[in-house]
């Protein structure tokens, strides 16, 4: 049996979204801006996924936007909404551990005469309220922060950002990546106080290349594409229905999160246990992160290596983020943990469907990885 313990990367498309995947591809395969009975029905296979998206996040189905994935949902956030909230200033707020497609295009930005603030964490990976505070003004057009970091789990103060930007009387947009957070905890973008929020398909048993991102009813941004008239001009092109399609399915069969909670709790603690009792291992995750999402590392000995020996034997984690791949983490970097944790550390990250078997399968290779590769 092999255990694969790379849920934060991706998941295995569950059997409702293939079926819906199936179908959308077998019968309801007509262009869903055709007008024709076969278009028609594919425009109500999208709308009834945008439906159960929009239900998943407790939001109305009109402040679902779909796209390819996280990545575009959250470069069309950043970026849209800074054109098109220019009038409340030109500072951005985000933070040194953001996904990368949240970071790069705060990047460009800056390139674009934006001042643009990189909050530091500390070494939990979190950022200080009080930073936030003071980075906060009324001239901010947007704070761009993520509920849950996809590294090593730590979950970040978005509750508090509304309230923030209320009491400095700035007119800021609040974008949440939400995509590690979704599926595993109750997300409500009305109850964060989010205008943008960022979730994927591929991270809830849904599809590749789709995701969505929710846009409050009333908030305007510049679409980042154009040619087409599909989603209000925001996103043109024609949907890829059999994606959406899946996707709507796997929102619509989350499982019970407080169960599911629960049972990741209890096998996160047992992975933190016998990691200890192994020793030589360090780990990176604060006590209170998401329990989906372990980082730690195997002192004295490298990643890749590691991720090699453990897939030989059908073992599958990570070393950071899939879209590093492979670079050294700039998480654990401003993290400011030392370069012989960095160059060792490894992430495990669990879904729903995660079993007690295969974190044994993996704490066998690492007990194999002590004696073949380091000797002990």
């Amino acid at each position: 049996m092999d255990a694969y313990l790379d849920h934060s990367a991706t998941t295995q498309p569950s059997a409702q979204a293939l079926l819906a995947m199936q179908q959308a591809l077998q019968e309801t395969w007509g262009n869903p801006s055709s007008r024709h009975s076969l278009g028609l029905r594919a425009e109500e296979l999208v709308e009834d996924a945008r439906t159960s998206v929009a239900k998943a996040l407790g939001a109305k189905s009109d402040e679902i936007l779909f796209t390819s994935g996280g990545t575009e949902a959250n470069n069309l956030a950043v970026l849209g909404a800074v054109t098109a909230n220019r009038r409340a200033g030109r500072r951005v707020v985000t933070s040194a551990v953001e996904h990368s497609s949240v970071d790069e295009a705060a990047k460009y930005l800056a390139t674009q005469g934006f001042d643009v603030v990189f909050l530091p964490v500390d070494k939990f990976g979190r950022v200080s309220e009080d930073d936030l505070a003071r980075a906060i003004t009324p001239q901010t057009s947007l704070v761009s922060l993520m509920a849950v970091n996809n590294e090593v789990g730590t979950r970040e103060p978005v509750e508090k950002i509304r309230r923030l930007i209320q009491a400095k009387r700035s007119g800021a947009l609040l974008h949440v990546d939400a995509v590690q957070a979704f599926g595993k905890v109750p997300v409500r973008p009305s109850e964060i106080g989010a205008d943008l929020l960022t979730v994927s398909s591929h991270k809830i048993h849904g599809p590749k290349g789709a995701g969505a991102l929710y846009i409050r009813t009333g908030v305007k941004i510049q679409p980042r594409a154009f040619g087409g008239s599909q989603q209000n001009k925001l996103r043109p092109g024609t949907e890829p229905v059999p994606a959406i399609a899946g996707f709507g399915a796997a929102a619509a069969h989350l499982p019970d999160l407080p169960a599911a909670h629960a049972k990741i709790a209890w096998l996160r603690d047992y992975l933190v246990d016998s990691l200890q009792q192994l020793g030589g291992i360090v780990v990176n995750s604060p006590p209170d992160a998401l329990p989906y999402i372990v980082n730690f590392s195997v002192l004295g000995q490298r990643s890749e290596p590691m991720l090699n020996f453990l897939s030989a034997r059908g073992v599958y984690v990570a070393s950071g983020s899939a879209c590093a791949k492979g670079k050294p983490s700039r998480i654990l970097e401003a993290m400011h943990l030392p370069k012989e944790v960095t160059d060792g550390a490894l992430r495990v990250s669990f879904s729903h469907t995660s079993t007690q078997e295969e974190v044994d399968k993996l704490l066998w290779g690492l007990a194999e990885i002590k004696r073949s590769l380091i000797g002990t």
